[in-house]
């Protein structure tokens, strides 16, 4: 019995060495398997697109159209029908039933075409953008080439600035004065008002409605009679105008001044 007894206690012993062996066996593979899966990775960083959080530029998006038709010396149609008034110019008139073809009027519709028709141009916009009639107002270029100022410089356009759309007006009524000294285009080929009578003294005598425009850029007009008509002094290099008419100065957008009769 009591060899039995120590075989028993040996048998015992031996069990649990060898599932000791086994549990620190196992336990040395877990504790190498964590480790070995649990080092610190130092993540790669994936660069943001910069252009996905750029902030976007003031800068206006390009309007390019092609010009399909040139109406007169300072009006065109675009692609898809619009009409564009080029802003800061004036041009002989043409194509208006309410006036006969002026001096000069088809040659500065026909170097409009030279410079523009079927050409692809872009179109630059200032304060307002449509005029009474829906026309887009607007600078025009081809490449580089300002259209606007360059019909002023040839002697085909004079400069014609309505507030606020100011933009150009130093440059264009710096051209206008050269083409003017040069005798270019216009200039010399049809008759002026004598030097020693203003431009505006030879319109007073045929066409007597002052149009003004406010600081505010209203255009307003006086009739002779008005509370202001005295005071009141027409500069036509930024747009302001003599009327023949009250049909006429309403017609270009003009209102009748408040302190009228």
């Amino acid at each position: 019995m009591r060899i039995e007894k120590k075989s028993l206690i040996r048998r015992k012993a031996l069990l649990i060495f060898v599932i000791g062996g086994v549990l620190l066996l196992f336990l040395g593979f877990l504790i190498g398997w964590t480790i070995k899966n649990n080092q610190k990775i130092t993540p790669k960083l994936t660069p943001t697109p910069t252009f996905l959080f750029t902030t976007p530029t003031s800068s206006p998006v390009p309007e390019i159209f092609k010009v399909t038709r040139v109406i007169d010396g300072d009006t065109i149609e675009i692609e898809g029908g619009e009409r564009v008034r080029y802003l800061g110019i004036d041009t002989p008139e043409t194509v208006d039933p309410r006036k006969p073809v002026q001096c000069f009027g088809v040659e500065a519709s026909k170097k409009n075409k030279e410079l523009v028709e079927g050409k692809t141009v872009r179109l630059e916009k200032d304060i307002t953008d449509r005029d009474k009639y829906g026309r887009l107002l607007r600078y025009i270029y081809v490449d580089n080439l300002f259209i606007d100022l360059e019909l002023v410089k040839q002697g085909f356009a004079t400069s014609y600035t309505y507030p606020p759309d100011v933009k150009h007006q130093a440059e264009i009524l710096a051209a206008e004065r050269q083409a003017r000294e040069a005798n270019r285009g216009l200039w010399g080929a049809c008759p002026i008002a004598s030097p020693t009578i203003s431009p505006q003294e030879t319109q007073r005598d045929e066409c007597d409605i002052k149009g003004n425009i406010s600081t505010s850029g209203e255009k307003i007009y006086h009739l002779p009679g008005c509370g202001s008509y005295t005071k009141t002094q027409i500069d036509e290099n930024r747009g302001e105008r003599w009327f023949c008419s009250e049909e006429e100065a309403q017609a270009a957008g003009w209102r009748k001044a408040l302190n009228c009769p």
